[in-house]
């Protein structure tokens, strides 16, 4: 037999098992994809090669739910930086006397960090970022009285409350948007009406805790020109945010994350570099020593960081269309390669593993804590879950048995939760148990 067909037959002899595996696959993540309907679709993709494994309905556009986020948390490390943090400061206007007397007004200028609140508060986060660790500032800095009102200033984001699933007022899934949000949006008796009114309240009190008095009512309003920073504080890293969004799929964070792209990178961008030092803070003996605030751009909107987030979607080879930064909106919608092509060109980027830390593992945590808690996925999938009424979606990576790693995207819609749980949690295993 001549030598180059013996090598031909050779060669097919060991591609023959190969292929027989991802028929199984398919065949497995076929019969899970009938059962889920017409209005579902799925792709998986072997990332180590490009090869795709499996396609249902892969290029039509569905109900993403909340595996928006994983677009808002894409667009939110490749804008600001895997080290970067939000940055809620306190400008003055006025000088500082000799005495500790602050000749003029106080402005808590938010950031858009959504862990900023009381120390008790923020301590849940791993996060400094309280109206306590202000107020020590200043009585460092040899502050003892305020003559003027202390104001918070959340102009750098509109004025709207919600998103679109709640007509842009407050909506019960996320509770109130602003710039200068306090303790997730709640108070004593709920939702919070005026965060930016109840921020300079609760950091008029810290002041009074350090012994500065404040002579004046808390108020609302933006800092003018020529204000100068006093003190700031400072969100965890966008790696910790993204993990405290994703893990539990928290819908208020994605909110104020995703509102922030539409003023992140531009000057006076409230995100700063975990390396970069604190602002000057004026002392008793050198009361003009503070550098001038910068101008505060926007007022971001949601809609704005909606496109944001589509703009660098598109930088990386997807095509959503995005109206929100969570998921609620109905509107919301992407292919099942789309999102697959995002998770697969995320792998290419030197950040990429604080998008893959921030994502529930089977079996072990966030929302996937009561899933697959046995078989092959357990452990060795991390994946993004999304729920609304009728839509069920499940997208990430899977380490397969094989040493494989596998992107994918299940996106359902017109289906049972519970159904759809069930079905994702067979493919899931299916894919995770692929010895390709």
């Amino acid at each position: 037999m001549p030598r180059l067909l013996i090598a031909t037959l050779a060669a097919l002899a060991l591609l023959a098992p190969a292929a027989e595996a991802q028929t199984s696959l398919q065949k497995s993540l076929s019969r899970s994809m009938a059962s889920a309907g017409r209005s579902s679709g799925a792709f998986v993709m072997d990332a180590d090669s490009g090869a795709t494994l499996y396609s249902s309905r892969a290029n039509t556009r569905r109900i993403l739910a909340s595996n928006t986020k994983l677009f808002t948390s894409a667009a939110v490390l490749g804008r600001l930086g895997a080290d970067s943090t939000l940055a809620t400061t306190l400008l003055g206007t006025g000088r500082l006397q000799p005495d500790g007397t602050w000749r003029g007004n106080l402005y808590l200028r938010g950031g858009g960090d959504p862990t900023f609140g009381t120390a008790s508060f923020t301590r849940g986060y791993g996060s400094q970022a309280s109206v306590e660790g202000l107020a020590t500032q200043l009585a460092d800095a040899g502050f003892s009285r305020i003559t003027g009102r202390v104001y918070g200033d959340e102009s750098l984001f509109d004025t709207l409350r919600g998103g679109p699933d709640s007509g842009y007022r407050t909506s019960p899934w996320v509770g109130p948007l602003s710039a200068l949000d306090f303790n997730h949006g709640y108070g004593s008796h709920g939702f919070l009406t005026n965060p930016a009114l109840t921020a300079a309240q609760k950091l008029k009190t810290a002041l009074k805790a350090e012994r500065i008095r404040v002579v004046g009512k808390a108020a609302t309003g933006a800092a003018p020109e020529g204000a100068v920073e006093l003190a700031e504080v400072r969100s965890p890293s966008v790696t910790l945010l993204l993990r405290l969004q994703n893990k539990e799929s928290d819908n208020f964070f994605a909110e104020m994350l995703g509102k922030g792209l539409a003023v992140s990178g531009q000057p006076g961008d409230p995100v700063r570099s975990k390396s970069e030092p604190l602002p000057v803070t004026p002392t008793v003996d050198a009361p003009s020593a503070a550098a001038p605030a910068p101008d505060v751009p926007g007022p971001a909107t949601t809609r704005n960081g909606a496109r944001a987030a589509i703009r660098f979607a598109r930088s990386l080879g997807a095509s959503p269309r995005l109206v929100d930064g969570s998921g609620l909106s109905r509107g919301d919608r992407a292919s099942p390669r789309s999102v697959a092509t995002l998770l697969d060109r995320l792998r290419d980027r030197s950040d990429f593993k604080s998008i893959y830390d921030s994502l529930p593992i089977a079996g072990r945590d966030g929302t996937l804590d009561n899933r697959m808690r046995r078989g092959p996925a357990h452990n060795r999938c991390r994946a993004k879950t999304g729920t609304l009424t009728g839509v069920s979606t499940l997208s990430g990576y899977c380490k397969t048995r094989g040493g494989r790693t596998v992107v994918f995207s299940i996106l359902m819609n017109r289906v049972s939760i519970s159904g759809a749980h069930t079905l994702q949690d067979r493919m899931a295993q299916a894919i995770a148990g692929w010895r390709g």
